[in-house]
């Protein structure tokens, strides 16, 4: 929360671009912090016959679950593309790196989500029936064993693994390229007459990517686990699931959803490592924190 303020008072140095980018994947982490750790894993698992546990509500959890993960995902990947296009498409970058084209972006990105997500609320079934009332949720397996159901795992795990990775490693992969490409001319061509100069320079520019690629590389390693389990396990059988400590595909499941919800905590610190600003910013509301309580 205090990630999201800091960003929106705009005192960090940032374009709008990239802060209307920075504020999506910050609100994004903190949808899946409420979401899925605080309301799914903590409030509904400790409390089994609550109101939380009512099937229709059950079901509004699981779909804000997925909903919230989709859109840490895919802001991280448009993200990667404006920067990408910052540094690799010189011709488009003044139409499309503005915030303007950043916020209809991430609207377009988060209603398509939405839609996207429907078919989870199909997906499960209520797990006991008391007194005429449902309780609980569990995966439907007439939903799961049709033509539908199978189509829509394989479109989920291609959405929520393999095409943002593809995607992100497209996108770095160019965008390093470039910039290898630009360092050898500029060296060549100036040589050692502005020799400060373009160190200067070329220190801007490192620190104008470093961001990127540390919030790029976090997430490809904190969800590969998962990526690579989701594909192993639910893609050959989707009722592996059993909660079974003995159990690989349980085991494996079960690290990488604590890795990818890792990576939701990482961002804010990896804002402050890399961004003196926000650092600056941090320290000035803390002590507003502090002063106010005392």
């Amino acid at each position: 929360m205090i990630t999201v303020f800091i960003l929106l008072r705009r005192n960090c140095g940032l374009s709008k671009c990239i802060s209307a980018y920075m504020v999506a994947m910050a609100t994004a982490d903190l949808l899946v912090i409420i979401n899925s750790i605080i309301v799914y894993h903590i409030l509904s698992y400790h409390f089994p016959f609550s109101f939380l546990s009512y099937t229709p509500v059950c079901k509004l959890i699981v779909y804000m679950t997925a909903m919230s993960l989709d859109l840490t995902v895919w802001f991280t990947v448009s993200f990667t593309f404006d920067r990408f296009v910052v540094i690799c498409w010189q011709r488009f970058k003044a139409k499309y790196c503005t915030k303007r084209a950043a916020t209809t972006v991430l609207t377009v990105i988060s209603v398509l989500i939405l839609l996207k997500n429907i078919p989870v609320l199909f997906a499960y079934e209520p797990e006991k029936i008391i007194n005429k009332i449902q309780w609980g949720c569990q995966s439907s397996v007439n939903f799961l064993a049709s033509s539908p159901g199978i189509a829509f795992v394989w479109f989920y795990s291609a959405w929520i693994a393999w095409l943002p990775f593809i995607l992100m490693f497209l996108f770095n992969s160019l965008t390093i390229h470039r910039i290898l490409i630009a360092n050898r001319t500029r060296t060549v061509l100036q040589g050692h007459r502005n020799k400060n100069h373009n160190n200067s320079e070329m220190e801007n520019r490192r620190k104008s990517i470093i961001l990127l690629f540390s919030v790029s590389i976090s997430f490809i390693l904190l969800w590969l686990t998962h990526s690579m389990s989701l594909a192993i396990t639910r893609l050959s059988n989707p009722n592996y699931y059993r909660g079974d400590l003995n159990n690989p595909e349980y085991i494996a499941t079960e690290t990488g959803n604590i890795l990818k919800l890792l990576s939701c905590f990482l961002n804010p610190c990896i804002y402050a490592v890399t961004q003196n600003k926000f650092r600056e910013e941090l320290n000035n509301v803390v002590k507003s924190l502090v002063k106010q309580i005392l």
